[in-house]
């Protein structure tokens, strides 16, 4: 809920008022009171309660009797009685509802003590509040170096001006009774005006001062908190929380607030549970607990001579070992007791909102493995026949291909230029390969002849032993078109 100054503008930004606190229609501002009253007229003849509610800087909210009769509403501003001078707020709550708040708070409404709303404030008035505002910040800074050079062990938090700018009122925080005679003196000599020292606790300075919880939301005491009840650290060992006072203090410096909220609840559950501290007398030997499941009523229990193993016994068999223990009896062991599994309930949620599964990220991603093609197996081709593998292919290079060219490495291609055979004559184990049909030659086809390519490399597999021989001839098939033409063939 914002105000018509906070309101988002047409293109999705916040406007914001940068009023800092001091908004004039109270609709975002801390401990805002809704008045459900303000529809209701009143009896005839019933004049409407003389109280009203002001706040001032930071929350902090005062009740003012209007003797006047003004006719005031939320968020106007008003001028109240002060000392000395004026003092300058805003009305939060008008109405019957002020009683019921004077009541909650200890503040009698009867008595003469309360103070005075003097009028509506002015525009005078608004101008010296905003100009006395303005110099808090630069004031505060000043104010802690003086305190520094003084070396007192306190902190000013926070500076709060009066309406009329009399007087200046100092918040500090301190773990012990602070000696600030001289500091008062150098503060009046420096800032010129009426010094007032007020000290408030850590969890009333976090509340001035407002923040963002470890959970996410604004602090409680400066949203909706108003008593500050003592939190010890039994309430997080009763919830069976860690002791880590990093997790359990707040921005006070203190124990969590919110340590207290459920801490009843805890506390009429763990009305039925054995002491933590119940030893179980076995002939296996003595048993202590380790944990507790307080909702579900399981307590752990383990051996002293074998924490590891852990045995899960319910609270009914665990005061069942205790009365057997009470009579002096030895129960046989853990394992008679223990139940293995508890079995929960299958929880079934409607998707009412059409919302995706939040546990889908959850599983790992399946990996998608690429095919690998197996040793032996050929290029795919066009045609419909099926591709038979060619050895030639994915034979390594160093490799003897033929049985005669193993039997006498010597007669090779590469260590005999061609350019001394004659045409017509075949290579020794070239005919073999080249006039049986049923051998696939590079391009897959059956046929008496190889690619040139596919030559070089079987002429290249069949040297051994040493570098190869500069043949100038040696890479002369493999620009030549590859046909299928019988090498035998006499050339026409």
């Amino acid at each position: 809920m914002a105000c018509t100054s906070c309101s988002t503008s047409d293109g999705g930004a916040p406007k914001g008022c940068k009023n800092n606190g001091t908004c004039g229609t109270d609709s975002c501002n801390k401990l805002t009171i809704f008045d459900w009253l303000s529809n209701m007229a009143l009896p005839t003849g019933e004049a409407p309660f003389d109280c009203i509610e002001v706040r001032f800087k930071n929350g902090r909210k005062e009740f003012y009797r209007n003797v006047e009769k003004l006719t005031l509403s939320i968020g106007d501003i008003v001028a109240t009685e002060a000392s000395p001078g004026h003092d300058i707020g805003i009305v939060t709550l008008t109405g019957e509802l002020v009683k019921i708040q004077m009541k909650k708070k200890g503040a009698n409404h009867l008595s003469n003590e309360v103070p005075k709303v003097y009028r509506k404030a002015s525009q005078k008035d608004i101008d010296i509040w905003s100009n006395a505002r303005d110099k808090e910040e630069p004031m505060k800074v000043r104010a802690r170096e003086l305190a520094i050079a003084h070396k007192l062990e306190m902190k000013i938090s926070d500076i709060e001006f009066q309406g009329d700018g009399s007087k200046a009122t100092f918040y500090y925080t301190a773990n012990d009774r602070i000696d600030f005679r001289l500091l008062i003196k150098d503060f009046a000599k420096e800032f010129s005006t009426r010094i007032e020292m007020k000290q408030v606790g850590f969890r009333q300075e976090a509340a001035r001062l407002g923040g963002i919880g470890s959970c996410g939301r604004e602090l409680c005491c400066s949203t909706w908190l108003t008593d500050f009840r003592s939190v010890n650290t039994s309430a997080a060992r009763y919830q069976q929380l860690s002791l880590n006072p990093q997790k359990l203090a707040g921005q006070c410096g203190k124990l969590k607030c919110c340590l207290n909220y459920e801490l009843d609840t805890y506390m009429d559950a763990l009305q039925g549970f054995p002491d933590f501290d119940t030893k179980l007398m076995t002939e296996k030997g003595t048993a202590v607990c380790q944990k507790q499941d307080i909702f579900k009523g399981l307590m752990w229990f383990a051996y002293t001579d074998n924490y590891a193993n852990w045995h899960l016994l319910k609270i009914e068999q665990v005061k069942e070992i205790m009365a057997e223990n009470k009579l002096k009896n030895k129960v046989s062991s853990l394992e008679d007791y223990a139940v293995e599994t508890v079995a929960e309930p299958e929880q079934h949620f409607n998707n009412a909102m059409g919302q995706e599964s939040l546990t889908r990220f959850d599983q790992p991603k399946k990996k998608n493995k690429k095919k690998k093609r197996k040793p032996g197996e050929g290029v795919a081709t066009g045609s419909d026949q099926p591709v038979r593998p060619n050895a030639n292919l994915i034979q390594p290079k160093g490799t003897v291909n033929a049985p005669e060219r193993q039997a006498n490495p010597n007669q090779s291609r590469g260590n005999q230029p061609r350019g001394n055979q004659p045409r017509g004559t075949a290579e020794p184990g070239a005919a073999a390969r080249s006039n049986d049909p049923s051998v696939p030659n590079a391009a897959g086809n059956r046929g008496p002849a190889e690619s040139g390519a596919n030559a070089d490399r079987t002429r290249g597999g069949a040297e051994q032993g040493g570098a190869k021989p500069n043949n100038p001839n040696r890479n002369r098939n493999r620009n030549r078109p590859n046909n299928n033409r019988d090498r035998n063939e006499p050339k026409k």
